[in-house]
């Protein structure tokens, strides 16, 4: 069966309104098709722009240029060879399934506000290095677009607080990419520690790795067709390396600080996020971090002022980095392991099976990660992980990072957003950001 052929400019939002209007005008009711009001309808259809077309954008694009309620009007990339290779992939996709075997409907940008700027795109998917997450979508929520963005949401704590109140302020629906919490597997040892099935947790063993030290690179020349300026940014300027701006899940530049809070930010983005889930702090966090060595081991630590620990340990099993599990959660009468890939063990082994009551935590349940967020654009009701969770998680990130750079542990109000009593590592909280990159 083809797919319909991809909607026009009309603003799906705006399609019903205008058809109404018209009929008004004329002075007598408007007959529609009822084909205008099924869910692949015009006035339905999501318009899509897509930021960031490298690594992580793939499986992004790749899915939504398969949905029928959804059409990739704009892509944007800062390399021309990309963006203009990802315009030519859904021109070509649309194609395919349209009575003429042609659609030219996808345009390719270099700068992300020629995608803001225009009317008929209804939502964005922001997957650019993590220096831009917050600059691209806070202008997308001001210029009335939702917004799903990668993880780590923020690169700083203040910019961070900016969107997440920005987002509320202007109503956008907002996912962040942390999509384990469209997991079955981590959504129920969430609901197992909420439902206290395993007691007081008093520490969650997280394994999140660990990059290359971010060392010095040669200056290489700029290739052509790339804009290398706006790829740095708000950030500090260096001499261009390819494998310092390289998207890559080995290093690249989440190698460096500059560009967001390394492996804090990489796996700790995700598994933070479940802990936080399970310990029901997605409004508030720890409220102390301790840095890798600082007591002599290789140990990470950040603690709740209810006094659980969560520890950066290097495996589950020694020697074995992600070996099966990832989230060790210990309580005084239990134990619930988990990871991706639908693993999950809990000790007590019958946790696993335990039918929940009326009387346990039922957690919000999002089948799939993509779907929650354009179901909640239609809705207009939450994402599973709206921006202030997002940015709530994200703080545990750029903090866990403060203390290594520092190399001591810091103090966190939580309620305030406050570092007590450390000038220097409350510097951290924010950066200057390079002009004209301002927000």
């Amino acid at each position: 069966m083809k797919r319909n052929a991809p909607s026009s400019s009309i603003r799906r939002r705006d399609f019903l309104k205008s058809v109404t209007l018209a009929g008004a005008a004329i002075g007598f009711p408007t007959i529609v098709p009822s084909s205008v009001f099924g869910q692949n309808a015009p006035s339905n259809r999501i318009n899509l722009g897509l930021i960031g077309m490298g690594l992580q954008m793939r499986g992004h694009a790749g899915m939504m240029l398969q949905k029928k309620e959804v059409q990739v009007m704009a892509v944007c990339d800062v390399y021309r060879d990309r963006r203009e290779k990802w315009k030519a992939a859904a021109n070509s996709a649309y194609a395919a399934n349209t009575a003429s075997g042609s659609y030219k409907g996808c345009d390719a940008y270099n700068e992300f506000e020629r995608v803001l700027e225009r009317s008929d795109i209804d939502a964005v998917i922001v997957a650019t290095p993590d220096h831009w997450h917050v600059p691209i979508s806070l202008a997308a929520v001001r210029a009335g677009k939702d917004v799903y963005c990668e993880k780590p949401l923020i690169l700083t704590v203040r910019e961070g607080r900016l969107l997440a109140d920005a987002v509320k302020q202007y109503g956008a629906i907002f996912q962040v990419g942390t999509q384990q919490r469209s997991d079955f597997a981590f959504r129920r040892a969430a609901e197992i520690v909420r439902s206290g099935w395993i007691g007081k947790v008093s520490n969650i063993e997280i394994c999140i790795g660990d990059f290359p030290q971010p060392d010095p690179m040669p200056e290489e020349p700029i290739p052509d067709g790339l804009d290398y300026d706006r790829w740095l940014g708000p950030t500090p300027w260096f001499p261009y390396n390819s494998q310092r701006i390289l998207s890559s899940f080995g290093g690249g530049w989440r190698r460096y600080w500059e560009y967001g809070s390394r492996k804090h930010g990489d796996w700790g983005a995700h598994h933070f996020d479940i802990a936080q889930w399970a310990l029901g702090m997605d409004e508030s966090g720890p409220v102390e971090f301790v840095p890798r060595h600082y007591h002599g081991d290789n140990l990470q630590t950040h603690t709740y002022a209810n006094g659980t620990v969560v520890t950066r340990v290097e495996s589950m099993i020694p020697g074995r980095l992600f070996d099966e599990y990832m989230i060790r959660f210990i309580g005084d009468s239990g134990e619930v392991l988990v990871a991706r890939g639908g693993c999950l063990e809990t000790n007590p082994a019958t946790l696993v099976k335990r039918p929940l009551t009326t009387s346990d935590v039922h957690l919000y349940k999002s089948e799939e990660h993509h779907e929650n967020w354009l179901e909640s654009i239609r809705s207009r009701k939450p994402t599973i992980c709206p921006a202030e969770t997002g940015y709530r998680t994200a703080t545990i990130c750029a903090l866990g990072a403060i203390a290594q750079r520092i190399g001591r542990p810091i103090k966190w109000d939580p309620a305030k957003e406050e570092i007590i009593g450390d000038e220097e590592a409350s510097r951290w909280l924010d950066r200057p950001r390079r002009a004209p990159y301002t927000i």
